[in-house]
C-alpha cells in the first residue's frame, strides 16, 4: 500500500503544496522562500527517509512566520494522510542526535493525539531571514495537523544554525523509526485498537 499524501492550503496569506512519500529515499525539492527553513525541511527528508515537495508563496514582505506556519501545517497534514489508519508501524521512535557541540534528544509516538514537549537554549534570534522563535512553532504545527505526540530537548548547544539544525534531525530520525513496518503488528499498535484522536 502506497504511503504518500499530496497536500495544498491555500489561504491569503500563503500558497502551499507538499508532496509526501514516507517509504521514499530521502529526495527532497522545498523552495519555501525562507532560505534556512529549506535547508531544514531538506534535512527532514533526508535523515527520515521520505521523499518530499513543498512549494511555498507567502507573504515575506510581512515576515517568514505565515509561510513557515501554513507551510509546516500542511506536512502534518500530509503525514497524517500518509499514514492512513497507522496498522502495522512501529509508532514509537526516538533519536540522540550529536552536531559538533549541540546534541538533541526527540521521541515521537504516533499516538493520534497531538501534543509537544519542547525545550531549548535561547540563541540569536535570526538566521538570516529565518526567525529562530519559529522553530517551537514548526513543531507545534507539525504535531497539530499530525497528530503525534513529540518530544525535542536540546542537551547542549550554543550555536544557533546547530541548534535548530539537530533538532530536525534528531526529530527526522525519530519520526523514521516510528513510521517503519512491523511485521510483528497485526492491525493498529494499540490495545484500544485505534490512533485516531482522543480515541487510544
Amino acid at each position: 500500500m502506497s504511503r504518500t499524501a499530496r497536500v495544498e492550503r491555500n489561504t491569503k496569506e500563503s500558497q502551499v503544496l507538499v508532496e509526501l512519500n514516507l517509504d521514499g529515499s530521502g529526495v527532497s525539492t522545498i523552495d519555501t522562500g525562507v532560505p534556512f527553513f529549506d535547508h531544514m525541511l531538506a534535512q527532514l527528508a533526508k535523515h527520515g527517509g521520505f521523499d518530499l515537495t513543498v512549494a511555498t508563496k507567502g507573504d515575506l514582505e510581512v515576515d517568514a512566520h505565515h509561510t513557515v506556519e501554513d507551510t509546516a501545517l500542511a506536512i502534518g497534514q500530509a503525514m497524517n494522510e500518509a499514514l492512513g489508519d497507522r496498522a502495522g508501524l512501529c509508532r514509537f521512535g526516538d533519536a540522540l542526535v550529536p552536531l559538533d557541540e549541540c546534541l538533541v534528544q526527540s521521541a515521537v509516538d504516533l499516538s493520534g493525539r497531538p501534543y509537544l514537549v519542547h525545550e531549548e537554549p535561547e540563541v540569536v534570534e535570526l538566521i538570516g531571514s529565518y526567525d529562530t522563535t519559529l522553530t517551537r512553532h514548526i513543531w507545534e504545527s507539525i504535531v497539530a495537523t499530525a497528530k503525534i505526540t513529540l518530544h525535542v530537548r536540546v542537551i547542549s548547544g550554543r550555536n544557533a544554525h546547530h541548534v535548530v539544525e539537530a533538532q530536525f534531525k534528531s526529530v527526522a530520525r525519530s519520526l523514521r523509526a516510528a513510521v517503519a513496518t512491523d511485521v510483528r503488528v497485526i492491525g493498529v499498535p494499540s490495545t484500544k485498537g485505534t490512533l485516531t484522536a482522543n480515541k487510544s
